[in-house]
């Protein structure tokens, strides 16, 4: 199997700036809501998702439409981690910023998020058309 490392870490890139922008700049308050209790989290964080997987979805399309399904990959992953990490009976029970547990739950979440990024964009340096 033959690697494209010129696209890898333009990949890599890519995913840094999205992750950046899809977590940060364009979650809004309402997208914050996947801390809820019961089931009232699963629109506000499927929207979310959905801006992760739209631009994966984009790029796979752009490099190799038959990868599309790494944009699915990339929601479920993305869904399962933040609920995981904001879940108030799951790591969301770690909510207090001065806390260690907080900290280490943000980082694990955010270490999900960096892992995933690399599998897809090894998977599309390798599978370039």
């Amino acid at each position: 199997m033959n690697i494209n490392v010129e696209l890898l870490l333009w990949l890599l890139i890519f995913f840094q700036v999205k992750h950046f922008f899809a977590d940060f700049v364009f979650q809004n308050v309402w997208m914050l809501q996947k801390s809820r209790p019961g089931w009232d989290f699963v629109a506000p964080l499927a929207i979310h998702c959905g801006i992760h997987a739209g631009a994966t979805l984009a790029l796979a399309l752009f490099i190799n439409p038959s990868y599309w399904w790494l944009a699915a990959l990339d929601f479920g992953v993305h869904f399962l981690m933040d609920r995981l990490k904001a879940g108030p009976t799951y790591l969301g029970r770690y909510n207090d910023h001065r806390s260690k547990a907080f900290w280490i739950s943000f980082g694990f979440d955010q270490m999900i998020h960096h892992l995933t990024h690399i599998y897809i964009a090894w998977v599309l340096a390798a599978h370039v058309l």
